[in-house]
């Protein structure tokens, strides 16, 4: 059958929020590697956007 993978914030990887870890679980990537992604695009955008969406996802993503 289909596993159906459900969004949610890290408790097992997460460093402030679990925002970027929870990512990392959902698209099963290694979690350092999503955190240099994230702060690289975070950067690139002025940092501004980037720490707007982490606070936004933190608020709307349930803990795991």
């Amino acid at each position: 059958m289909y596993e159906t993978r459900v969004l949610r914030r890290s408790r097992h990887t997460r460093m402030i929020g679990g925002v970027v870890g929870g990512f990392a679980e959902y698209l099963g990537m290694d979690p350092t590697l999503a955190r240099v992604l994230y702060v690289l695009l975070s950067v690139c955008s002025a940092a501004f956007p980037g720490m707007l969406v982490y606070v936004i996802c933190w608020l709307i993503i349930p803990e795991g």
